[in-house]
């Protein structure tokens, strides 16, 4: 595929932010801040695997539209300690406050993420779609030197939609001035950045570090983010 392409749009999270490491971070500090052993919370990795399965169930209802982010931040850690038995709405609230708070500022990113976008830089203008907190996901990119790298960050709160939403890839390509056939969309989500870019007629890289995803008809396929170098 030969394509000469101006604008590159990429995910954040799981994209350049390894949000998952960053994630485990915060959750030992948790643990440790708020005593959880004490109430009975057993490990981190259990009140994470019962967090991981709240909030995968809630951020769908809150990607729809059926919850505001108010809710899911505080309702999310309410559910993962009923699980313990523990039942304690004020200390929910204060986690789900602290967690935002502090988890954009534990900067983990993908191997390689600064090389490629330094690479990139020069080349093409470089902009960010992505689903997250606005606040959370500005705080990331000025924590972890990223923000320099972006001309242009599209939040879904901004454009009152989430991906894989077409109206928010609209939204990405007229505040970017951007052609469609001139742009591409790098993530790591099939769903939501694949179909998604793909639905709106954009090309698009599948971002698979662990190698475990079907391609699902990615225009690109890659494990590593220099394997951008290969065609950009």
């Amino acid at each position: 595929m030969n394509k000469s392409y101006k604008h590159i749009f990429f995910d954040l999270d799981r994209t350049l932010w390894d949000f998952d490491a960053s994630s485990n971070e915060a959750f030992h500090n948790i643990y440790e801040r708020f005593e959880l052993k004490n109430k009975g919370v057993d490990s981190v990795s259990s009140f994470k695997d019962y967090y991981n399965h709240h909030n995968e169930i809630l951020w769908s209802q809150y990607r729809e539209g059926k919850l505001s982010k108010e809710v899911l931040r505080g309702l999310r850690f309410r559910l993962t300690l009923n699980e313990f038995g523990v039942d304690d709405e004020e200390l929910a609230q204060q986690i789900g406050i602290h967690y935002v708070k502090i988890s954009p500022l534990l900067v983990h990113l993908f191997p390689n993420a600064l090389q490629i976008l330094d690479y990139l830089h020069p080349k093409y203008q470089l902009h960010i779609i992505t689903n997250g907190f606005s606040e959370v996901q500005f705080t990331k990119l000025e924590t972890s030197g990223l923000g320099k790298y972006f001309k242009m960050v599209i939040t879904s709160e901004e454009a009152g939609v989430k991906k894989p939403d077409p109206k928010i890839f609209e939204l990405a390509l007229n505040k970017t001035k951007a052609n469609l056939d001139a742009s591409i969309m790098i993530g790591d989500d099939p769903e939501v950045d694949i179909i998604g870019a793909k639905n709106i007629g954009m090309d698009q890289v599948l971002f698979d570090p662990q190698g475990e995803l079907a391609q699902n008809g990615a225009s690109y396929y890659i494990n590593d983010l220099l394997e951008l170098k290969k065609f950009l």
